[in-house]
């Protein structure tokens, strides 16, 4: 079974959010989430969506069980141009970022 809790804490925590600004940020009131957790509830879908986007994820991204890359504008123009190109060009791509991320 998929832990949505646990799952919005880890993002959260990897973003340095406390409950109270992830609250904040989304509109919901801290007293409901804490309620979530208090009660092992699911937070219902329309509040799911306002946590991912403050998260800067779909919600696919969120139940996915791969690591996550938020879908900004950038990533979404990167992916578009990266697969635009030939396989060599890729890996000469793939190459040059691998040698910055150094």
């Amino acid at each position: 079974m998929f832990d949505t809790l646990g799952k919005i804490t880890e993002l959260r925590e990897k973003r340095g959010l406390s409950v109270y600004k992830l609250a904040k940020m989304t509109g919901i009131p801290q007293s409901t989430i804490a309620t979530w957790y208090q009660k092992n509830l699911c937070p219902p879908i329309d509040k799911l969506e306002r946590i991912c986007e403050v998260l800067g994820i779909s919600l696919a991204e969120f139940f996915s069980d791969g690591d996550i890359i938020p879908t900004t504008p950038e990533n979404k123009e990167f992916l578009f141009k990266f697969s635009g190109l030939s396989h060599t060009q890729k890996e000469i791509v793939l190459s040059l970022m691998g040698e910055l991320l150094k």
